[in-house]
């Protein structure tokens, strides 16, 4: 299955959130530090592409093992 990818469109750095726009979707995705793999939180910056997989959760879907994509 091919991993989505989207842009960091903002992040909360003391809370350690952020949310990830895609193309042609209303709503941004969310995602915790801990759901980075390969990359530090705190050297994402906004703009920043990532590729990251879709999980259910009881909030709604969260991206999951974000990447930073070269």
């Amino acid at each position: 299955m091919e991993r989505e990818q989207g842009t960091v469109a903002r992040k909360i750095d003391e809370k350690g959130y952020g949310f990830i726009s895609r193309e042609g979707h209303d709503k941004d995705v969310f995602f915790h530090a801990n759901e980075c793999v390969n990359v530090e939180f705190d050297s994402l910056q906004e703009g920043d592409k990532v590729s990251f997989d879709l999980a259910q959760t009881p909030k709604g879907m969260n991206a999951v093992a974000v990447e930073l994509v070269e």
